[in-house]
Order: C-alpha cells, then sequence, then structure tokens
C-alpha cells in the first residue's frame, strides 16, 4: 500500500527541491523557489515522516537498494538553512534513525548527513535568542549520528560546530535538559585527539569539573557523560597536567570516595567507573602519578577495592606505582623501527617493501622460482649433495661420510676450558667479543658456583656399571646443598672469582648419576660433557647444569591443563599493590645480578634463595627478594637487542622445605600468555634426578599472567610509547632439603644436547642406513650449524639401483631458528629417531626419500638463552628474502642450498620448517595457497588466476588422521605481507616449493583428540615428530597414484575454512575474571594485531578409508 503512495510523494518533494534538472546546481534546493513551495514542502515532508513512522514497509523502501529516499530526506533537511522549518519534522526525524539497528544512521552519515545537521546548527544558532527547543533536538540528532560518522571530530571543528556546542554548556549549566545532549556531542567530539586539545585550552576541562562536582545523587545520567567526556579529554596528556595543575586530583579522588560510600546497593557502577577512568588518564603522566600518591591515592582506591567484592577496578592502581616507573617513558619519540614479539608465525608489524599489496597483487602473490644468485656461485655447494653423484663402487657400499666434528677433550687441554679472567679458546671466535649485548653484560664468570664444573667432573662406574659423578667439595659435607652452594665466607675471603673448588687434596663429593641407558640410548653425561667443551657462548660459561647432565625421561602421568583460581589475578594484583601501602613489609634485596661482573650471587645470612643462570641456554638476569618467600624476576632481553623476554631457564636452591615460594617474572612483553589458560612452568629436582626420577614435570599454582606498573621505554618499544612490561606469577614449594631445582620456560634442549644426540645417532646407523654429517657452516659465535643427509643405502651398485637412489625426492627439514622454541627440538629428536630406527616404515621411509636436515638454524641464541635471536639481534625467520651472508649465515646457506637445487632441477619435494607456538593449542600448519590468499583478501580473481595444485592441503589432512595432537582446524594457508620473508613464504615463492609449511607445536597442550585437556610433553612432542615421518611416507604412496580425490575433497576443505575466523592475537578461551574487568582493553597496546589468523574449518572432510593404507597400532597412535 506504502510503495503506491509514497512514490508520488516523493516525486511531489523531488518537483519543488530539483525544479531544473539540466541546471548545474541540480540536486541542491532553489533558495527563492522553495520559499514559494514552502508550505507545499512542509506538508508534503510531514506526509514522508508520517509514513515512515507509522508503517513498516516505508522505511525499508527509503533504505533499499537504488532508492533515493534518503537524497530527498536529507535536501529536506537543507530547509533548515534558508527557513524556519517545523521542529516536529526535526523530531520526526530523530525518531525515525532511531529505529532500526544503526544502519539508518550509517546511510545517514554516507550521504553527508552529518554536514547538514553541522550547517542547521551554525544557521540556528544565529537566531537572537536561539530556539532552545531547536538546540535539543540538533544535539539529540548530532549525539546518536556522532558515533557512526568517524570523521565527526573533524568536521565539527572545521564547521565551527565545536565552539558553538561548548558556548551552550556554558550558557545552560543549569539547564540540565539541554545540557544532556550537549555533553553528549562533547564527548563524541573529545575522542579526537586535536579537539580535546583545543577544547583544554578553551577552559572545558575546568567547566567539566564544575559539572561533576560536588557529590549530587541528582541527575546522574548527566554526571555520567560529563564523567566520559572529562575521561575523553584527560586522555591527552595537556589536559591531564591542567587537570594536576588545578589540583583536581584529590577533589576526584573524595568524589569517589563519597560515591563508594554511599552508593551501597551499586546502583551507579558507571559513575564509579568513570572517576577511575580519569584518575587512570591522569596518571598516565608521571606528574599525575606523583599527584596521586600525595593524594594517598593508592590507599584510597586499594581500601575500596577489597572491602567490596563488587568494585574491582584494582587494575588502575598499579598505575600509580611511581617508584618502579621507567622515566623514559616520556621520552621524545625515536625512529627505531618496530620489532613484534610474537610467535615465529605470530609476526612483526609490516614492514613496507616492494611487496606491501603482496595479498592483493596477484602478479607478486603467485610462486615465481627465482633463484637469484647465478649458477658458478652456487656451484660450492655440490659438496653437500654428494649422494646426487655417488657410484658406490667400494666394498660393502658404505659411503664416504663427512661426519660433523665437535672438538673432544684431547682436542682442548683442561685448562683451556674458558674460566674467569682466561682467554680461553673462545676468544679467536668472531663475534665472541665484536658483539657485545648492549643491554646484557658479558662478564667473564667467577668460579662456578653450580655443582658441575667442567674440569671438575669425573665419571666412574662399579663393577655393577653404576656411574657416579666425583665432583671436588671444598669441605667434606656430602649434601647436595655443600655441591650447590659456595663455599663458606672463610674459603671465598673476598675474592668471589677464586677457584678454591679445584682444591685437589680435599677429599669430592660422589654424586650417583642415575642408571637411564635404557630409557635415554641418546643420552650420555660424559660425552655431553665433552660437548659443552666445544661450545662457544658470549660469556664463556663453565658450568654445566645438573638438567642437561642427567638427562630428562618423560613421566609416565598426565599432566592436566591447571584449572585456573576463581579472583587469582585480582588478587595477585591487591598483594603488588600492598608494596606501596606497606613499605615496611618489602625487604626488596638483590640476590642475584648479573650486572655485577665479579659476583652475582650476593652472600647473605641463609635467609634467601640462591639463584644461578649461568650455564648454557641459561636466562635469568636479576632476582630480587621482595618479601620472605616472594622474589622478583629479571630476564636478559636478546643479545644486541632491547626485548624478547620470554625464555627463562635458571637454578634455585637454599629452600625450605613445605614453605611456598612465590615468583614473579615482571618484564614479559606479550600481552597475554597460555599461562592464563592452563599452562604451567616446568622444574625439575636434582633430588628426584639421584632418586631415579630425572625428569622435568610441570609444577606451579596461582598462575597468571597480567600488565603491570613497569613501563618500557620507546626505544625498548619500538619507538611506541606508553608500552608496559607484564608480569607471569606463580608459586611453588619444594619436597627435599638441600635440593637444588631448576625453572624453566619449556623443556630445556641445548646444542651441546643436540651435538650429543647427533654423535649418539651415528652409532645407531646400520649398513643399511645412508648418513652423512656436514657442518653447513660457522655460526657468529664460532659454533657449527650441523647439516644432515639420512636416505638408505642402494641395494646394489648395478646402475638401475644408484639411478633409483639418486632420483629420490628430497624432504628438507630445519628447526629451532628461535632459540626460546625449544618444542621443536624435541619434535625434530622424534623426527630424527625414527628415521634412524629398524622400523620398517623407517626402512620405508628412506628408502622413498632423501632428507636433507638442519635441526638447528641458530645455535647461538640457543646457546646464549636467547628467545627469538641470533647475536647480531636479528630475528633469523625474517632474513630469508636477503640474508647477509656475515651476518645471517645459516640463513644465507641453508637458502643457497635450496636454490642449488632448484638449479639442477632438484627443489624438493616438501620443505618443512619446525617452530614452537605460545599462543594456541595443539600443533598445527601454516602452508601456502594463491586461491586462499585472495579468498581471505576478498579481492577480484577470475578463475584463471586461482588455478592451483591442492596437493598443499594433503600432508596437513593425513596428519590430522593419524597424529593425536594435530588440529586441522588451527592450519591457516593464507599468505599475509608480514610473512614475506619468512622461510615458509620465500622456499614457496622463490625456490617454487609448492609444499613449504611451518609446523608449529604448542608450548601448552591440546583441546581436542587423545590428548584434549592435557599439557604437552617430550613424549607427545616426539610422537609428533615421527607422525610427521609416517604422513609423508603416506603422501609418496597418495603422490604415485597421482590422485588426491579419494583422500579428501579439497574444494569443500578451503570453503570450510571461511565459515569461522577467531581473534588472530590469542588462543580464545574465556577469562574467569569478573566481567566487568572484560572492558579494560589491552589490545591497544600489543603487538599482535597482524599474527596468523586462526582459520577454524567448520567440518573436515573425512578421507576414503579404502586407500589409505592402514598403519598398524604398534606403529602410529591414532585419534580418538
Amino acid at each position: 500500500m506504502f510503495v503506491f503512495q509514497c512514490h508520488p510523494v516523493l516525486d511531489k518533494l523531488k518537483l519543488i527541491h530539483h525544479p531544473n534538472p539540466s541546471n548545474p546546481r541540480h540536486g541542491r534546493m532553489n533558495g527563492e523557489a522553495m520559499v514559494r513551495d514552502v508550505e507545499t514542502a512542509r506538508q508534503i515532508t510531514a506526509k514522508i515522516f508520517h509514513l515512515i513512522q507509522t508503517q513498516e514497509k516505508s522505511g525499508k523502501e527509503v533504505m533499499s537498494k537504488g532508492s533515493s529516499g534518503m537524497e530527498v530526506i536529507l535536501a529536506s533537511l537543507e530547509v533548515f538553512t534558508i527557513l524556519r522549518f517545523s521542529l516536529s519534522h526535526l523530531m520526526l526525524f530523530y525518531c525515525y534513525l532511531s529505529l532500526g539497528r544503526g544502519r539508518r544512521v550509517g546511510v545517514f552519515v554516507s550521504k553527508g548527513g552529518t554536514g547538514i545537521l553541522f550547517q542547521i546548527l551554525i544557521t540556528a544558532i544565529k537566531e537572537l535568542p536561539p530556539s532552545e527547543e531547536l538546540m535539543l533536538q540538533l544535539h539529540s540528532l548530532l549525539a546518536k549520528v556522532g558515533p557512526k560518522d568517524r570523521k565527526f571530530g573533524v568536521k565539527a571543528r572545521l564547521s565551527g560546530a565545536l565552539n558553538i556546542t561548548v558556548n551552550l554548556i556554558k550558557q545552560n549549566l543549569q539547564n540540565t535538559k539541554l545540557l544532556l545532549p550537549c555533553l553528549q556531542v562533547l564527548r563524541v567530539y573529545s575522542t579526537n585527539s586535536v579537539n580535546a586539545i583545543s577544547l583544554g585550552k578553551n577552559g572545558v576541562v575546568e567547566l567539566m569539573f564544575k559539572i561533576v562536582t560536588p557529590y549530587s545523587k541528582k541527575n546522574t545520567s548527566l554526571l555520567k557523560v560529563a564523567l566520559d567526556a572529562l575521561g575523553a579529554l584527560l586522555k591527552s596528556k595537556t589536559n591531564a597536567r591542567r587537570a594536576v595543575d588545578g589540583g583536581h586530583v584529590p577533589v576526584l579522588l573524595a568524589l569517589y570516595q563519597d560515591w563508594h560510600r554511599n552508593d551501597t546497593r551499586h546502583r551507579h557502577m558507571l559513575i564509579r567507573k568513570g572517576l577511575l577512568v580519569c584518575l587512570r588518564n591522569i596518571t598516565n603522566i608521571k606528574l599525575g602519578r606523583k599527584a596521586f600518591l600525595d593524594a594517598d591515592g593508592m590507599r584510597i582506591l586499594y581500601n575500596s577495592s577489597t572491602v567490596s567484592e563488587n568494585v574491582t577496578y584494582a587494575w588502575l592502581t598499579i598505575k600509580a606505582l611511581d617508584d618502579v616507573v621507567d622515566e623514559s617513558d616520556d621520552n621524545e619519540e625515536t625512529d627505531a623501527d618496530t620489532e613484534n614479539d610474537t610467535e615465529n608465525d605470530e609476526d612483526e608489524k609490516d614492514q613496507r617493501s616492494a611487496n606491501d599489496d603482496i595479498e592483493t597483487d596477484l602478479n607478486k602473490l603467485h610462486p615465481k622460482k627465482n633463484p637469484g644468485r647465478p649458477f658458478e656461485e652456487l656451484r660450492v655447494y655440490e659438496r653437500f649433495f654428494l649422494e646426487l653423484s655417488e657410484d658406490f663402487q667400494v666394498s660393502n657400499f658404505v659411503p664416504m661420510l663427512t661426519r660433523f666434528q665437535v672438538p673432544t677433550a684431547q682436542a682442548l687441554s683442561p685448562k683451556l676450558v674458558p674460566k674467569s679472567g682466561s682467554q680461553g679458546d673462545c676468544n679467536s671466535t668472531k663475534g665472541q667479543h665484536t658483539l657485545p649485548s648492549p643491554s646484557v653484560p658479558t662478564p667473564t664468570p667467577p668460579a662456578p658456583l653450580t655443582p658441575l664444573e667442567l674440569d671438575t667432573i669425573h665419571l666412574t662406574k662399579d663393577q655393577d656399571k653404576k656411574e657416579e659423578a666425583r665432583i671436588p667439595s671444598p669441605d667434606t659435607c656430602t649434601t647436595l646443598s655443600s655441591l650447590a652452594r659456595p663455599p663458606s665466607q672463610g674459603n671465598w675471603g673476598s675474592d668471589c672469582g677464586s677457584e678454591g673448588a679445584e682444591d685437589e687434596g680435599g677429599e669430592g663429593a660422589v654424586l650417583e648419576v642415575p642408571d637411564t641407558a635404557l630409557l635415554l640410548p641418546l643420552h650420555d653425561p660424559d660425552l655431553y660433557v665433552e660437548m659443552v667443551k666445544g661450545t662457544h657462548s658470549v660469556p664463556q660459561y663453565a658450568e654445566v647444569a645438573y638438567p642437561d647432565y642427567f638427562g630428562h625421561v618423560a613421566p609416565t602421568f598426565r599432566e592436566p591443563l591447571q584449572e585456573r583460581v576463581y579472583g587469582v589475578q585480582r588478587s595477585k594484583i591487591f598483594q603488588d599493590t600492598e608494596r606501596l601501602i606497606h613499605p615496611n613489609d618489602i625487604v626488596d634485596k638483590v640476590v642475584y645480578d648479573l650486572d655485577i661482573p665479579s659476583c652475582p650471587v650476593i652472600e647473605d645470612d641463609g635467609e634467601s634463595l640462591k639463584f644461578n643462570s649461568q650455564f648454557e641456554s641459561g636466562n635469568l638476569r636479576k632476582a630480587v627478594q621482595i618479601r620472605k618467600y616472594e622474589y622478583d624476576l629479571v630476564l636478559n632481553s636478546d643479545i644486541n637487542s632491547n626485548h624478547y623476554h620470554q625464555w627463562f631457564y635458571f637454578e634455585v636452591s637454599g629452600m625450605r622445605v613445605g614453605t611456598t615460594y612465590r615468583f614473579n617474572i615482571i618484564n614479559s612483553e606479550k600481552s597475554n600468555s597460555q599461562f592464563n589458560y592452563g599452562m604451567q612452568v616446568l622444574m625439575y629436582s636434582v633430588q628426584e634426578a639421584i632418586s631415579g626420577r630425572p625428569r622435568w614435570v610441570r609444577t606451579g599454582t596461582d598462575i597468571c599472567y597480567y600488565k603491570n606498573h613497569f613501563a618500557r621505554s620507546s626505544i625498548a618499544a619500538g619507538g611506541q610509547k606508553g608500552k608496559s612490561y607484564y608480569t607471569m606469577t606463580f608459586s611453588t614449594s619444594f619436597s627435599h632439603k638441600d635440593d637444588v631445582c631448576y625453572f624453566a620456560y619449556h623443556y630445556p634442549y641445548t646444542y651441546s644436547t643436540l651435538k650429543m644426540h647427533l654423535s649418539k645417532l651415528e652409532a645407531l646407523r646400520t649398513p643399511q642406513i645412508y648418513l652423512r654429517q656436514d657442518v653447513l657452516c660457522k655460526t657468529l659465535g664460532g659454533n657449527g650449524c650441523p647439516l644432515l643427509t639420512i636416505t638408505a643405502m642402494p641395494e646394489s651398485n648395478s646402475n638401475d639401483h644408484i639411478c633409483q637412489f639418486r632420483n629420490r625426492p628430497l624432504i628438507f627439514l630445519s628447526a629451532r631458528v628461535h632459540p626460546g622454541e625449544t618444542n621443536a627440538s624435541w619434535v625434530m629428536k622424534g623426527t630424527l629417531e625414527f628415521l634412524m630406527s629398524t622400523s620398517p616404515l623407517a626402512a620405508s621411509l628412506r628408502e622413498a626419500y632423501i632428507f636433507k636436515i638442519i635441526p638447528m638454524l641458530n645455535p647461538d641464541g640457543v646457546v646464549n638463552g636467547n628467545h627469538r635471536c641470533s647475536l647480531s639481534g636479528e630475528d633469523l625467520n625474517r632474513q630469508w628474502q636477503n640474508p647477509n651472508p656475515e651476518l645471517h649465515p645459516t640463513i644465507y646457506h641453508t637458502k643457497s642450498l635450496l636454490q642449488y637445487l632448484a638449479h639442477i632441477q632438484r627443489a624438493p619435494l616438501v620443505f618443512c620448517d619446525y617452530h614452537g607456538h605460545s599462543r594456541k593449542k595443539n600443533v598445527f600448519m601454516y602452508g601456502c595457497s594463491v586461491k586462499e590468499t585472495v579468498w581471505q583478501s576478498n579481492i577480484s580473481a577470475t578463475s584463471s588466476d586461482l588455478q592451483e595444485d591442492l596437493g598443499y592441503r594433503a600432508l596437513p589432512k593425513i596428519l590430522s588422521q593419524i597424529a593425536p595432537a594435530f588440529s586441522m582446524a588451527s592450519c591457516s594457508f593464507v599468505v599475509e605481507r608480514s610473512k614475506e620473508s619468512t622461510a615458509r613464504v620465500v622456499v614457496w615463492r622463490e625456490i617454487g616449493v609448492q609444499c613449504s609449511y611451518t609446523m608449529e607445536s604448542t608450548l601448552c597442550g591440546c583441546d581436542q583428540g587423545k590428548y584434549k585437556g592435557l599439557q604437552i610433553g617430550t613424549r607427545e612432542l616426539e610422537e609428533m615428530g615421527a607422525q610427521f615421518c609416517v604422513a609423508l611416507l603416506r603422501l609418496k604412496r597418495l603422490t604415485g597414484l597421482r590422485n588426491h580425490q579419494h583422500l579428501l575433497d579439497l574444494e569443500s576443505d578451503i570453503i570450510g575454512t571461511q565459515a569461522k575466523v577467531v581473534s588472530p592475537t590469542t588462543y580464545v578461551m574465556e577469562e574467569d575474571e569478573p566481567p566487568f574487568l572484560e572492558p579494560i582493553d589491552y589490545s591497544a597496546e600489543s603487538n599482535d594485531e597482524d599474527a596468523e589468523p586462526e582459520n577454524e574449518h567448520a567440518a573436515e572432510v573425512q578421507g576414503n578409508p579404502d586407500h589409505l593404507d592402514q598403519l598398524s597400532d604398534s606403529e602410529t597412535n591414532h585419534r580418538d
């Protein structure tokens, strides 16, 4: 019915507004014509609004695509710029915009409605006196439109509407009816930083304080809006200083106390929150924090937060702890490049380059083989591919092996093992002294404070083959504590660096070494010590950590994800706040400090724990005793970097049995962590190891991760100001007296451990296995980067067998480019052990492929306890596009190997880089697909542009069917601009490897499959490495059929990836904190906005079992 009524009305109004369509001013009302037709226009407009308001279909027609209804309505609004139009029409228009779910407002803004409203406001204010009702309706409309218009503040400032609203507020402080919509508009104005500064200069900050004070329960809705506007204004540091100078901080605190006292039924929580937001924004500047503390603000907020469970805005109070805040947060902006702290494929901020539009430019997105270097330069890498030219014309067909040479005890005199003050063998190594860390001292360590010193470890075996480690002790005490602690003051004297531990005349303490030969066939303590002697570190470590010496036997019991106690984060923040409330309870005693080169372990009376991190892969810079049983811990940044604080590995001794200790790692950088979602730290007890249980176990209670009051300098934050550090806190107790315990972020796997494992793997080689170990290159620190070649020996030296041997497809695997991702090494260990095993599947796999493996791409970072970087201070997984042979030797030469293979037409069938992921659960893969990238980017492309072999999905799909920890739902095959310099993307684009992957293993646990609800351990990680090999064998059989359709419907799988996309920054789980803490927005401070998207399939297409080679239960574990 309305359709037939509305069109004539709109057409008639169009004729009035646009009498001459050929006129160049078509679309604008002619003023004189409008004057003649005023009454007609009023009647028609009134009828339109009446029909819109009374008939549902009317609004839909006006809003429908192709309709000119909104333009006509806006044209009618322009009447106000010329005539005194009916106020009732404006009210009707307000009602019209109020209907629906905001779409009408959005269309109104897109058609230029905001500018017309400002024109009406400017015209109407010229009337003397201006119509109060008209001002009321106009500001009500502006308040509704403003939040939908991103340029609302700019338009208001340029049009002059900003000053009009401010003047109306000043003139109508007692007129609450008009004041409320004006404040609502001011609240939107103030979100623009330029407007906020301008308003502050015009005295609006002081004006807002007049409105919000004194305490009164009258007009609470107006007070809430005023506080919101004031909070927005105080985001400006200039306005915050203005508020401090005006003495308004005590006023806000007093007002907050009044509301807290009188709002007993908690009906006005939003007002109290508004006051807290104002205080928070003021304390963003140092002057504000000082004023806050001088006004006893910390105690006021602390008391109000603890007396009532309903008031939990404790997050604000930590902003005011001024005594420990880094003063650099008010420094000038720098031009330092922003480097991200996210995981390997949770990438850094976009690096601007020639490929900025890689996601949207199909020409740049499509893989293009680009060997890069001339073949003559690449010929030198032929020596790493002897298997491609080997003729095996020797007896028994034993290949000539170039073994990975490791310095032995005979090669190094015992006295040349690096010691305090000695030059050592490492001094000649490039990078030892030319690349010192700007933030971490490179001291020569004192005499060892840990039980294991390289020159004093002697292994003996009795008749029962029980190994014992004989370690000299400064006295005759044989307890473990005497081994873990330095000699008494009398023995050490004043020289912390003396070598009294080498007293050859004293009786040595005998330490039983647990017999784990059967459980750990690849571990040998004696061999490990020899490997450590050939490892070069910047601090020149001379000690060995017990866990690396004894080894780790995976526990047989399950370790479930820890259930988080409700309110634990709130209680921890309160405890942190109490440090300022009750300063006399704080010990504030430094007990360990690497910044004191002569003696990092501070001697005391035995009332404090003792810490140490001066061993391979160790990371702890400083320990401060806060309370009797609480310690703040500061981590080292990566060498030659000023951030990446995440990996930790340190020793603790001198504990009391049964006492609960709290440890706070206070300089973490990520905005969230799996420690909030069930992950625990790892602990290794030496007493437990001696008792026959050498293992890392998950431990810790009251674990949580939250933003603290320590401010990051703008330099450390990549030029960004206002960044804060985060605290990871946990509590634990100890079960043994005189124990030595170690804590780690994840299961440690050192470079010396790798060398030991490779040496032991060599012993497993049978005549049927082709194994060659090469040194690809030397690192900046002088450590060798091992390169392994594994395949099956040819059946004979006949031409057919030799030809089959040489033509096997290549699989290229790498791991540990990021030192802190130790789980990648455990997965690689599982892969290597499987490849060297006597299993029929392993034999078939060796016969099917030639494996080129680089098990540790960043040895220097691993040795020195880095989390992400090499000694150059750079993330090596961001250097693949243009690696520097001097600064990034391992990446440069690895890429050269691949370029050589591309030149000789032997590019790998599969490339996979093993990584670890701290933000997501399960094991999953990132791959590369043009089609899925195009779909994700929503760019237009023809069907020919999207022609692509879908085989890249086959390997992940197989893994999802046979590996219990693997999740296809977490996989992504999108090529993002921020990932273009990673190994996965470069190998895909430049080398032309379609199946180029990053395989991510969780640091936490699983939320699906057989291991759902469990934390991941080394057993599961090694199993994942073995299952990867099994998947490759299945891939070989499927590839031979030249048909993937029998396995899965790949097109359906791809479409399924678009079913659900969740937040790219972190694994999604519900918080257990009170819901009113949720509005705290830390996302603006996170550098994770460019992390890999977590694509979750709506459903996984099951493969056809008729074409799958079923593996026996003894060989593989299937998903539950």
